[in-house]
């Protein structure tokens, strides 16, 4: 899934979503009929089972099953009331099956399971179990199971503030809402009810719950589109007013909106030490070191072992990192599992068709350096800072700034300007005016600015200079 009033009207998301009807997306938003996750519950008392595949596609080669176990008790902990009463990692070299897990291992995690009364549910820490087993593990167990996909979409709901992460989180949904209509109406017709009209409809029970699904699908893409094209028009003026984009992304909690706090002095975010704290894209206006105006965008936090439907849901926010000048990807470095973040994150932007340029422009920022005793960058490229205590934020400024002129074809020039005209004006709004000199008794003077190409048109056209 993810502000300061006075350095952008994009900074809170409600101000931009005014055109869209309140009631109609807490209506869609609210429907959770059947629910979908299965989570009803404000508290949960879980147990996390871990399967270790020892090898094939699904073995993890750059991590470990007790770092695997870790993030998965970090999301659970993440919720409100919910708490860890167990946990166990369990070898399997059979994940496909429906029990996971062999014959004697899953009758020895049955019985500790059954053995431990105070458990309300299980979290299998998959990226996605097939309705059918959910329903044998449920059935074994006598409690509701959970996997990646559903406890991290629940958290999603629980963070949604804006009508655009719920109506994202209302898309991603439906996968879920269709698996687990399948799965019921599997049931009936073992039952010998699922074929069954309603009265005077022509239509089977299935059939009129498939048709409400496709309808609640069209109305969420609709209003999504509608906030598509308001993010559209969003990017045109920034674009108009030649701000250079910088989108700030990298693995959830690894300190991206402390980094633009410290950045842009932002009084208004409030960064959260949780998983998944920022569902909504917003941005945000700071200064670099030549004093030029550049926005940053908090993105929201990338997750491993995701499927690509929660993303896909996510993906026309995402559309202000595809359309932005440059990417930098923040990596907690103290963080054990930060080579495997950093290769979750990298792939997921390719699987977002992230431009070329925009992949080969990547300022990587290694944060969080105060953690690590006797730091240092084994990188050249890598910029080492502390956004918490604010190191090496002067260093990086200067990077962005460089890259920001590299890749947008700005260019630094000196020029003759007439100060009885509105030339140095009109300079300082559409340009980064860093110095005015040698101020003459002609009522000229010489002006340093970083000046973008079609804006330099724009001034020799509007002045008449040559």
């Amino acid at each position: 899934m993810f502000k300061s009033k006075n350095h952008s009207t994009e900074n809170n998301p409600e101000e931009e979503e005014d055109e869209i009807d309140e009631a109609e997306i807490e209506e869609l938003f609210q429907q959770q009929i059947p629910n979908v996750t299965g989570i009803d519950k404000e508290d949960h008392r879980i147990f996390i089972v871990h399967p270790d595949v020892k090898w094939g596609s699904r073995k993890q080669y750059l991590t470990t099953a007790a770092l695997q176990m870790e993030e998965a008790v970090g999301l659970v902990n993440t919720l409100h009331k919910w708490s860890v009463i167990d946990k166990i990692i369990l070898s399997t070299k059979t994940p496909e099956n429906k029990r996971i897990f062999g014959k004697g291992n899953f009758q020895t995690l049955t019985e500790k399971i059954r053995a431990t009364p105070e458990v309300t549910a299980v979290f299998v820490n998959v990226e996605r179990l097939l309705p059918s087993s959910e329903k044998e593990l449920q059935e074994a167990w006598g409690v509701k199971v959970l996997d990646r996909y559903s406890l991290v979409l629940h958290i999603f709901r629980c963070n949604a503030r804006t009508k655009e992460a719920k109506l994202q989180i209302s898309l991603a949904e439906i996968p879920l809402l269709r698996s687990r209509l399948r799965n019921e109406m599997a049931n009936l017709d073992q039952q010998g009810g699922g074929s069954r009209y309603i009265m005077g409809s022509g239509e089977t029970l299935y059939e009129m719950q498939q048709r409400l699904l496709k309808e609640r699908e069209l109305k969420i893409r609709l209003a999504l589109e509608r906030l598509r094209k308001k993010r559209h028009l969003l990017r045109s003026q920034r674009k108009h007013k030649d701000f250079p984009t910088i989108s700030v992304m990298g693995y959830t909690n690894c300190g991206k909106t402390t980094l633009i706090k410290a950045l842009t002095g932002d009084a208004g975010l409030q960064p959260k030490d949780q998983l998944f704290a920022t569902l909504d894209v917003t941005v945000h206006a700071g200064q670099l070191p030549s004093h030029m105006t550049v926005l940053f965008v908090d993105t929201i936090g990338f997750l491993s072992q995701l499927p690509h439907q929660l993303i896909d849901s996510f993906s026309a926010t995402l559309e202000d990192v595809i359309h932005s000048d440059l990417i930098i990807h923040v990596r907690d470095i103290s963080h054990p599992e930060t080579v495997n973040q950093k290769v979750n994150v990298l792939n997921v932007l390719k699987n977002l068709q992230i431009p070329e340029r925009l992949l080969n422009s990547i300022i990587e920022v290694h944060n969080k350096i105060d953690l690590i005793e006797g730091y240092e960058a084994s990188d050249p490229e890598v910029t080492p800072i502390s956004a918490l205590k604010q190191h090496g934020l002067e260093v990086l400024k200067e990077k962005i700034e460089e890259a920001v002129v590299k890749y947008t074809g700005k260019q630094t020039m000196t020029l003759k300007v007439q100060l009885n005209t509105p030339q140095l004006a009109w300079l300082y709004k559409e340009a980064t005016v860093q110095a005015v000199d040698d101020v003459g008794d002609d009522c000229t003077a010489n002006v340093k600015v970083i000046i973008s190409q079609a804006a330099y048109g724009r001034y020799r056209k509007r002045f008449q200079v040559t």
